[in-house]
């Protein structure tokens, strides 16, 4: 089989989640040498993508330069993504001005197409990294105008940006470089503006998500309770999506909630995360009553053993394939969960609409299941006001820096707070 020089690692939007063999293959090999993040990077950047599937223009933007810039760190550079500093972002901007010539392409071209012999769909060999220009017939130098340079570093800054989100780096080398360029004076490229923190759901969003889940599990508990209980888990523990469906070597029991014998005090317990680190997440009254509801509808006790086995997130209908096929009682995947929270979302977008509340819609659609980990994180820091080190060490954050980027004011907030400051407390005192 001919393969592109240069292998395209994300396929459609349609066709993302499902993965594709070669690609696999390829991303296997880099990992077992010295690129041992290639994996997880993978991971990490197929869950970004995925949260652009209501914007194809976006998604095809951020495929784009990730895929470029995937390819220059694993087989240009040969480093880890998160060995990139400031000093390299530089030297990758220097490829991208300079590509080689056999990387550039003049036709536009899908990075995948459909093997009619296999039906499977394979990279497109005539697919190339570079578009290049022709006139007339004949070939341009090639050449990377200021926009189209500033569109590239924003989005893998806002990619860096992603990552420290889940704790996966401590840097944004990125933004990093933009600080320190020519572009530095004119915009800052950052993912959040000072008022509007685009990785959490609002109060009002969060709240429209709440009370739709709620009516759909007593409406429809035989769907829904599952449901219900599932979307007040990742909030109140702030679980990525991978820590609570099964995958390969993990399958989440309904013993990982635990309880301290001497101070009776309740935790989640998450046996490995995506950076390798385990975890026990303290357990609020609200979701330790919210797992007791979800286990009587399942008929169980109402707080499980120590040593219960019970799938945490169940089936509603057998598996159809795969190791658990025929089998009722397993958990779901992570396709099966986001699908479900996914449509969550979407009801509540709809309701949320319906009551005129028409741009809150539009970026609830924008936002999935991974949001609800950071909104959960948000709102106990700005709402609650859980000190930083709690949720630092329940957010599974290595570092307190990370944590610290969810602290949100308004400036209507810090208006509020400075406007009867003193300037010497002790005036008055003789």
């Amino acid at each position: 089989m001919q393969l592109p020089p240069v292998i395209p690692l994300f396929d459609s939007i349609d066709y993302i989640q499902t993965g594709n063999p070669l690609v696999n293959q390829h991303i296997t090999q880099l990992s077992l040498g010295v690129l041992d993040e290639t994996g997880l990077v993978f991971e990490h950047a197929t869950d970004w993508l995925f949260e652009q599937k209501y914007n194809e223009n976006n998604y095809k933007a951020y495929r784009s330069e990730l895929t470029t810039f995937l390819h220059w760190c694993f087989d240009v550079i040969k480093l880890n993504v998160s060995a990139i500093g400031r000093r390299e972002v530089g030297l990758y901007i220097e490829y991208c001005k300079n590509p080689p010539i056999e990387l550039i392409g003049y036709f536009n071209v899908a990075q995948f197409k459909c093997d009619k012999a296999s039906d499977e769909r394979t990279p497109n060999p005539n697919w190339l990294p570079f578009r290049g220009k022709k006139i007339d017939g004949k070939a341009q130098p090639y050449a990377l105008s200021d926009s189209a340079l500033k569109t590239k570093v924003a989005i893998l800054s806002s990619f860096y940006s992603y990552l420290m989100g889940e704790d996966f780096c401590e840097k944004n080398p990125a933004q990093m470089w933009l600080n320190k360029s020519r572009f530095s004076s004119r915009q800052k490229y950052r993912l959040n503006t000072d008022d509007d923190n685009q990785l959490a759901f609002t109060e009002l969003q969060w709240s429209y998500i709440m009370s739709t889940v709620e009516k759909l599990a007593k409406s429809l508990p035989e769907l829904h309770q599952r449901s219900l209980f599932l979307i007040k888990l990742i909030y109140s523990c702030y679980l990525r999506v991978s820590e609570v469906s099964a995958r390969a070597g993990y399958s989440p029991v309904m013993s990982q909630f635990k309880q301290n014998r001497q101070t009776g005090i309740w935790s989640f317990y998450i046996p490995k995360s995506k950076g390798g680190k385990s975890r026990s997440v303290a357990v609020s009254k609200a979701l330790l009553d919210a797992l007791s509801q979800y286990r009587s509808y399942l008929k169980l006790s109402p707080l499980p053993t120590g040593s219960e086995q019970h799938p945490l997130i169940v089936r509603q209908k057998a598996a159809g394939r795969g190791r658990e096929v025929g089998c009722l009682n397993a958990n779901l995947g992570i396709r099966q969960i986001r699908e479900e929270v996914d449509k969550i979302i979407e009801i509540a977008a709809n309701s949320i609409e319906t009551d005129g509340f028409i741009e809150d819609a539009q970026q609830m659609r924008g936002l999935s299941i991974h949001n609800i980990r950071h909104t959960g994180i948000t709102h106990d820091i700005n709402i609650n006001g859980r000190p930083l080190s709690h949720v630092q060490a329940d957010a599974g954050h290595e570092s307190i820096d990370t944590t610290s980027q969810y602290l949100h004011t308004t400036q209507i907030e810090r208006h509020e707070s400075a406007q009867n400051k003193p300037l010497d407390y002790l005036q008055g005192i003789e």
